[in-house]
């Protein structure tokens, strides 16, 4: 049917919008702890504290703006946060000291914040609603797709010896590209709404927050993967091309999601969720013993190392659509863009602890305890949801 309709030009523009927004993101990710250490010679717990300012901001704005989002023009906001956070990745050319580099790392992280509430919210809007499941599926893919080159290819500059200022390049010039295809979505016209009064819930969904926490606490260990995985190999004696761990999780991911939407739209939303968390919570406990299989044989620990990416790639990309159709089905409609802000939120909340504490874990002890930690957060998160989260949610779901 014609209103069902997935696949038109604005949907493949905000595609390739996200993908370009995230090559960018994600280019920089594992080589960040590297520049700081090789640049400014930071310690293991300053890196942790320096890279979670990001996450930090990003947490700072989103509620925000998914007010904003829900009271406002969608689009032009979409389109200020993504120049802006396009910019900073010029600031970091000229960042000659640390607490410049903060400063520019807390602007781009404000951005990051409201360019993916709004891209999010936007995606949303321009799809039919009976393939929203399928339709998050795909945009999320995007994120996933870059997050299986991005890294590589970051890493593979870094260790060719390309300079940090050029690394700096290829992410700014990324983020140009996704800016113009971001330009030329149309989306649907969004009459006035009538003002609230400004309340707590027009800035976090209530009903969302047991979900909220349950994804929290998967998110640590995450940020601690996302941000540490190329040190901590490098710390147990791993010989490999670090940069495949996040191409092996990629594509767990797009293979997963690709299946996972549709079961989404057919309802299974919280039994997605339980069977993504099954699989997170052994892929965590398999990172951690890395450092004693690596004693007994190099060889399978490599693959293993790989075999893991792949096992969270598959258990994080079963969750992501589901989570966030979980969220959106606890809104009205013009609370779209607080459900998807309390649904990053809480992510981005987990990521910075997660950034805070693998750092810090690190520095007093050793980076498989961090991961050790991390696993045993995601057996809290699996029990909190199957018992607390689950009934809630079909209590409360409004769709």
């Amino acid at each position: 049917m014609a209103k069902d309709r997935l696949i038109t030009p604005s949907y493949c523009f905000i595609l390739a919008a996200n993908f370009l927004l995230y090559f960018g993101f994600w280019l920089l990710i594992p080589v960040l702890p590297f520049y700081l250490s090789e640049f400014f010679q930071t310690g293991n717990s300053t890196i942790g504290i320096v890279l979670s300012c990001y996450t930090v901001a990003a947490l700072c704005i989103r509620p925000f703006s998914g007010y904003l989002l829900d009271t406002f023009a969608r689009k032009p906001l979409y389109l200020f946060a993504y120049f802006i956070f396009m910019m900073m990745f010029g600031g970091y050319l000229i960042a000659g000291s640390l607490t410049l580099f903060i400063i520019f790392r807390i602007i781009h992280g404000v951005s990051f914040g409201m360019v993916t509430v709004g891209g999010n919210t936007v995606v949303i809007d321009i799809m039919p609603s009976s393939r929203r499941g399928e339709g998050l599926g795909y945009y999320g893919l995007t994120n996933n797709t870059a997050m299986s080159i991005g890294p590589m290819f970051g890493l593979f500059l870094h260790d060719a010896g390309v300079s940090f200022a050029t690394i700096f390049c290829y992410a700014f010039g990324s983020c140009i590209l996704g800016f113009l295809c971001a330009s030329l979505v149309k989306t649907p016209y969004k009459p006035p709404v009538k003002r609230e009064p400004i309340s707590l819930d027009r800035f976090i969904l209530m009903k969302g927050l047991p979900a909220g926490f349950s994804l929290l606490l998967l998110s640590i260990p995450y940020g601690m993967t996302t941000n540490y995985v190329a040190m901590y190999a490098r710390q147990i004696g791993l010989n490999t091309q670090t940069g495949f761990f996040f191409t092996f999780m990629a594509v767990g991911m797009a293979i997963s999601r690709i299946f996972s939407g549709k079961l989404v739209d057919r309802g299974k939303i919280t039994q997605v969720i339980i069977a993504g968390l099954y699989l997170v919570v052994c892929s965590f406990f398999l990172l951690s013993a890395c450092v004693y299989l690596i004693q007994w044989n190099d060889t399978v620990c490599n693959i293993l190392f790989f075999g893991i990416a792949l096992l969270m790639g598959v258990g994080f990309g079963i969750m992501f659509p589901a989570f966030n159709t979980l969220f959106v089905n606890l809104a009205p409609n013009n609370q779209r863009g607080t459900a998807t802000s309390t649904y990053l939120t809480s992510w981005d909340v987990g990521i910075g602890i997660g950034m805070l504490t693998g750092g810090y874990i690190a520095e007093i002890s050793t980076f498989d305890k961090a991961y050790l930690f991390g696993a045993c957060l995601t057996v809290v998160s699996a029990l909190y949801f199957k018992l607390k989260v689950t009934p809630h949610y079909h209590k409360n779901k409004l769709r």
